[in-house]
């Protein structure tokens, strides 16, 4: 019987009270106990002598009690325990409050370790309600656990210990021996033993390299076999390939990195037995729509619709009229569909739709809705990936007969997140920039520069340019104090500097309809400067707007200022980003230097990877992946190392049939069980673990 299969209440101590305040950190099972892995651990082993304490820190000290513990009461009627410890080197005062045992619990005479933060009081040092354990019961490092409220880290520890004796005494390693002897890995029961009681911190670190390992090998295989799975499908075909007539018909040459993209979706739209199911990934005004058009042109005249998803009604009502004007000298027939139309309007543009009039589709998420049916849908394109869920794109592709799925977005991610965030698409990247994009400069300041910059946004306004001006939060109380309101900063504006001048405000708690009109006006120039939250991370093309102002610039992630920054230098204008902060910590000096140096998209994602872990590229994001238990993205080195694994096992045996791999593919299905939206892993099920 698998451990995973027996309840965690046949482990001594766990009634079905406290089997409920188990199952509520995820352990329903012995096996989920093995699996839960310390969030941190103790190191009982590097201990400081008393003589060289220094206040503020935490340390283990190892003493012997030197005088009987005195208890005392205090204000309150609460109790204060006192004791003195000792070693070669000096004394130590100790304090604990409310703990009527410590007088049996530290015998004097007798040398305990102890952990806690040393302070310093009118007495000297002391340390306040600190850890302890007699030598002959010390770990030398002890695990931490994820608690929840009514379960203490001892209660954690006894459970995994009794947990992991009662795996049995040889367990079936799901790695391979060449996997295990190529990256120097240490065997699974070596493993879960070390990562709960490590005989030393070498040993905890060999451990949950392997687990790391292993679970980041898993899901790279689990995305790469979905890919593969997803492509049995019958693909829509279209032998012709038009995509040059539309090309030679622009008034500009597209970029070869454009052209690059372009062939790669014709040629898995043409040659490839299965749909298309591609992301092009490039940064702000790369030149991505261009593609799409070249695409759709494609898609149309080999007798199919186009669908183009936008995560906005404005960038809806933007690629509408861009299409438009590129599609004008063509017979191909735009159509657009949005929520805020009317009535009538979506009615009569669903019959076009649904009747084959309409040739490519623009719109919302109205295109995913039940009324909407399209004739003949062969491509189906979502722009700006992340501001949808992997649910909403499977929808969207659902209008058709499984059509070819192509996914853009702006946000740039290093190589290696990106095999695992889109690890079901093919990736092209749009590495250049058109001719004619300006580059934006980009200053980082402190507040006492900020009327300065104030001045010289006035000036750009002045000239007839617009400007944004970002602040992390909306309202007072939100968040830390100093940090700029949205609110409070527009009607500063509004009444100083710029009291002679338009100004808007734009968040994320407004109505959609008012945060549409308001990136209306922008765009048409009836509003000078917008100040807004990171909404307008992804907004309309203003050509005419030159300066982005990011307040408490800290805040925020470098890819998102890199965002931020992407909204500006989008015309003919010099344009410039201007990040305000006062932090004096070296991280944020670094971080936002890269910014000044840089404004390659890609290296500033590695850095943010590198800087603050992958969070920034997640976030809230739908990006559908399972949770992990112990592995970190932001660990590049065992990714790359579990990706190159992945690829070599694949080369092996593509489906893991394998009989050496088939413990592998159990543990696929175990991870991937309850991303419910992952269709196609329901297949794995078939497989006997």
């Amino acid at each position: 019987m698998s451990l995973y299969d027996i309840p965690i209440t046949k482990l001594s101590g766990i009634g079905e009270k406290r089997a409920a305040l188990f199952r509520k950190l995820g352990i329903g099972s012995v096996g989920d106990m093995v699996t839960y892995y310390p969030r941190s651990y103790e190191n009982w082993s590097d201990t400081t002598d008393i003589a060289d304490l220094l206040p503020d820190t935490t340390c283990v000290v190892k003493a012997r009690v030197a005088t009987p513990v005195n208890n005392v009461r205090i204000s309150g009627g609460r109790m204060m325990a006192r004791v003195s410890i000792c070693d070669d080197t000096g004394y130590l005062n100790l304090v604990f409050f409310n703990n009527k045992y410590i007088s049996s619990m530290l015998l004097y005479g007798e040398t305990y370790l102890f952990m806690g933060k040393v302070t310093r009081d009118r007495y000297g040092f002391q340390m306040v309600s600190p850890a302890f354990n007699k030598l002959s019961d010390s770990e030398t490092v002890t695990p931490v656990y994820h608690l929840t409220a009514g379960l203490n880290n001892h209660m954690m520890i006894r459970a995994a210990r009794e947990a992991l004796s009662m795996l049995p005494e040889v367990i079936h390693d799901p790695l391979p021996y060449d996997i295990l002897h190529r990256y120097d890995l240490c065997p699974l029961s070596y493993a879960l033993n070390n990562v709960h009681f490590p005989s030393d911190l070498a040993a905890m670190y060999k451990a949950r390299h392997r687990l790391i390992f292993e679970e980041l090998l898993v899901l790279n295989l689990g995305m790469r076999m979905m890919k593969s799975q997803s492509r049995e499908q019958t693909a829509i075909h279209m032998t012709e390939d038009y995509t040059a007539q539309f090309i030679d018909s622009l008034p500009y040459q597209l970029t070869c990195a454009q052209q690059r993209a372009v062939s790669d979706c014709v040629r898995d739209m043409r040659d490839k037995p299965s749909p298309m199911n591609r992301l092009i990934q490039g940064d702000v005004g790369s030149g991505k729509t261009a593609v799409c058009a070249a695409v759709c042109y494609h898609t149309v005249k080999n007798g199919y619709q186009a669908a183009f998803m936008a995560p906005t009604e404005i960038l809806a009502q933007q690629h509408f009229e861009t299409f438009s004007k590129m599609f004008s000298d063509t017979d191909v027939r735009i159509e657009l569909l949005t929520g805020s139309m009317t009535a009538a309007e979506k009615r009569k543009a669903r019959e076009r739709i649904e009747s084959g009039e309409s040739d490519i589709v623009i719109g919302t998420h109205a295109l995913v809705s039940e009324s909407t049916v399209f004739a003949r849908l062969g491509c189906a394109i979502t722009d700006e990936q992340h501001r949808f869920g992997v649910a909403q794109r499977a929808r969207l592709a659902s209008k058709g007969e499984h059509p070819h799925v192509l996914v853009l977005s702006a946000t740039p991610i290093p190589r290696t997140l990106g095999l695992i965030i889109y690890g079901d698409l093919d990736i092209t990247i749009i590495d250049e920039l058109p001719p004619g994009r300006t580059e934006v400069d980009t200053f980082f300041i402190g507040t006492d520069k900020r009327d300065r910059a104030l001045n010289f946004l006035k000036k750009q306004v002045d000239e007839g340019r617009q400007c944004y001006i970002v602040c992390p939060l909306v309202e007072e109380g939100e968040g830390v104090d100093e940090l700029q309101n949205a609110n409070d900063y527009a009607a500063e504006l509004m009444l100083g500097v710029f009291r002679d001048y338009p100004v808007g405000i734009l968040h994320g708690k407004m109505k959609p309809k008012d945060k549409e009109r308001v990136m209306a006006q922008f765009a048409a120039n009836e509003i000078s400067v917008l100040v807004s939250t990171t909404v307008v991370e992804v907004g309309v093309d203003v050509r005419n707007a030159t300066v982005m102002m990011i307040e408490n610039a800290e805040r925020f992630g470098l890819s998102t200022l890199h965002q931020l920054r992407g909204r500006v230098g989008r015309g003919a204008y010099k344009s410039y980003c201007i990040l305000v902060s006062d932090n004096q910590g070296e991280n944020t000096e670094q971080r936002l230097s890269v910014m000044c140096r840089t404004n390659n998209g890609f290296e500033i994602a590695d850095m943010d990877l590198k800087l603050r872990g992958p969070g920034d590229f997640f976030g809230n994001r739908q990006h559908g992946l399972p949770q992990l238990d112990i592995a970190d993205f932001s660990d590049t080195e065992t990714l790359a190392q579990s990706q190159e694994a992945a690829e070599y096992l694949l080369s092996i045996s593509p489906d893991l049939s394998n009989d050496a791999l088939k413990p592998l593919r159990a543990k696929i299905r175990r991870l991937f069980e309850l991303v419910r939206h992952r269709r196609c892993f329901f297949s794995l099920s078939k497989v006997s673990a």
